[in-house]
């Protein structure tokens, strides 16, 4: 996990705010204690999910178990289904560099842009103005998934 990139003092909604802290973590190849374990060695506080549908093979990482578990580290679990990315768009998120990698992550920043997706970016802005926020999906290799996409929303809507 990349550490937060804090976001310099500024006036957001009309009120001073403390820089932004908030970065992505994904589970692919972890187990949830060293997941966890990271978290709570960068000063989480809270988890953010953004996957559409919380469910995973992996021991621990569906929404129940993965909530209670973090909840027992001391971190608040949320999970923003606004965020998710529709699985006829995951697959071309790999193709980093092709046209169907540039069409899915456009197709994605439409979703950020408006309604509840833009909504949910304005919690996020927000409560990584008062906590220690990780975003959470399943690629290792952020630059192949949505929550870099979603990171980058964040920080321009705060600002940076």
């Amino acid at each position: 996990m990349r550490p937060a990139a804090p976001v310099p003092d500024r006036e957001w909604h009309g009120r001073p705010r403390r820089p932004l802290s908030i970065s992505g973590i994904g589970y692919q190849g972890r187990r949830l204690a060293d997941l966890l374990d990271e978290l709570r060695s960068t000063s989480v506080t809270v988890l953010v999910d953004v996957r559409l549908r919380p469910l995973s093979r992996k021991a621990g990482m569906s929404k129940t178990s993965l909530a209670a578990a973090a909840s027992a580290r001391g971190i608040e679990y949320l999970h923003l289904v606004e965020l998710g990315n529709p699985k006829d768009n995951r697959a071309a998120f790999a193709d980093v560099a092709g046209e169907a990698g540039r069409g899915a992550r456009e197709r994605y920043a439409r979703i950020l842009q408006d309604g509840p997706g833009a909504a949910a970016v304005d919690r996020l802005a927000q409560l990584g103005a008062q906590h220690v926020v990780a975003l959470l999906c399943f690629e290792a290799d952020e630059s192949t998934c949505h929550r870099a996409l979603v990171l980058d929303a964040v920080r321009g809507h705060a600002g940076c």
